[in-house]
């Protein structure tokens, strides 16, 4: 049973937005995230949780733009998430930069 077209999304820049939203974007936010909880907990643990938590929570983002009725704002809240985490990461790195040995 086809689906009903009205439900469909009829422009390809919107189709595109939601897709790269939640390949792209879910990707980076779980990464990002999951570096930001390396930062205060324990490292080991945290890369065996990124390994079974993060590819559910992937799964999650790339569901969450296809709410959304216009894909640029899924875009801008994935990429609104992934500054705060980067910036997070940025200044951890900045006040003590013992906690990233090269």
């Amino acid at each position: 049973m086809p689906a009903n077209k009205k439900h469909l999304t009829p422009s390809f820049h919107q189709r595109f937005a939601k897709i790269t939203a939640g390949f792209v974007g879910g990707y980076f936010i779980t990464s990002s995230l999951f570096m930001v909880l390396a930062l205060y907990t324990d490292r080991a643990a945290t890369l065996v949780t990124l390994r079974f938590a993060g590819f559910i929570l992937w799964g999650a983002l790339m569901i969450i733009p296809f709410l959304f009725r216009n894909g640029w704002k899924a875009w801008g809240l994935y990429l609104a998430a992934i500054l705060l985490f980067s910036s997070i990461l940025y200044f951890a790195k900045i006040e003590s930069p013992e906690l990233f040995p090269i």
